[in-house]
């Protein structure tokens, strides 16, 4: 099987080895020639990925043409919002049986739409050819082949497992599913509570705080999800809760790390600039999945809260007061 992995992020790089230590013909993308030849020539990714060796097997190029030509599996791993512009330049050149794999988690600013349909309204592609990749996934430790597992769905059961089959190694652990909707839902929502746990730890909150913003987290992807048409217990897995955990626990993860510099009363700027200008994709998503959730007449008041201090100036002390004020009720 070839892949091209379009995208050459720390998660589109990390993926790429993956898929190269299963065996699988692999090559990333990348826009900038001198990390093409950073990685083709010393194996290393160091915008990126700083201090990890890369397969010496993996080949970088950086025309999407080359990358893109008999390719059997896309992988979509640019950030959520410039994924339609990305998949316009590629779409011509995408093979016509291939299996396009979103790795992207979030919800797309205006349209409010999923990557998976995004992927579907740009390349005309059917349902059953898309599929989503998302778990408890932080890039730095499946680059160094630490343990981990994920979730891969598709309406297809034999491409998601086609896909399993491709990027199953030691290290490496792949499910399959047939809940897309759950699985987007999941990546895209944790995202925006790990910026609300990354707040609250900011301002000196503990860990009863932080795991109360898990658990009631989870209960809004979960509506959100249920509204959509997820199966519950996809999202109590390792696409949910998994991936909840992870992204809200590690330093590792930039969205944790962006909201706790908010939380330590430092500006949108400042944030960025501690998370060396990478995207924190809860800081555009939580709007995205804040409309949403109001057109399924969903309420997520941790999603509204964090939206609120991103994009209107509220402070992260009286977010946690609004949030606290709110009316008691039944779990």
């Amino acid at each position: 099987m070839r892949v091209a992995v379009m995208g050459s992020g720390n998660w589109g790089t990390a993926l790429a080895t993956v898929f190269v230590d299963a065996g699988s013909d692999t090559v990333l993308w990348a826009r900038r020639p001198e990390l093409v030849a950073e990685i083709n020539t010393h194996h290393r990714n160091s915008d990126y990925l700083a201090g990890v060796d890369l397969s010496a097997e993996l080949r970088a190029v950086d025309s999407y043409q080359s990358a893109l030509e008999g390719a059997d599996v896309v992988v979509c791993a640019v950030p959520s919002q410039t994924l339609r512009a990305n998949l316009a330049q590629w779409r011509d050149h995408i093979s016509a049986d291939a299996t396009l794999l979103s790795v992207a988690k979030g919800v797309e600013r205006d349209s409010l739409l999923r990557m998976s349909e995004v992927i579907a309204e740009v390349t005309g592609a059917a349902a059953d050819r898309i599929a989503v990749l998302s778990g408890p996934n932080l890039a730095v430790e499946v680059a160094q082949r630490q343990p981990a597992a994920t979730v891969i769905a598709c309406s297809d059961v034999a491409r998601a497992r086609s896909i399993q089959d491709a990027c199953t190694t030691k290290f490496f652990r792949p499910y399959t599913n047939t809940d897309v909707v759950g699985c987007e839902v999941g990546g895209a929502v944790k995202n925006v509570i790990a910026l609300a746990c990354g707040m609250a730890s900011g301002a000196g909150l503990g860990i009863n705080t932080q795991a109360s913003i898990i658990t009631r987290g989870l209960a809004e992807t979960i509506r959100l999800g249920q509204a959509l048409g997820a199966r519950p217990e996809t999202l109590a897995g390792l696409a949910g809760v998994g991936d909840l955990v992870a992204t809200c626990s590690s330093p590792l993860s930039r969205n944790r790390s962006f909201g706790f510099r908010l939380g330590e009363g430092g500006t949108l700027e400042q944030a960025r600039a501690a998370t060396n200008g990478q995207v924190a994709e809860g800081v555009t998503s939580c709007s995205s999945v804040r409309a949403l959730a109001a057109a399924h007449q969903v309420e997520m008041p941790l999603t509204d809260a964090v939206h609120r201090v991103c994009t209107e100036g509220l402070g992260v002390h009286d977010a946690i007061v609004a949030l606290l004020s709110r009316s008691t009720t039944s779990e």
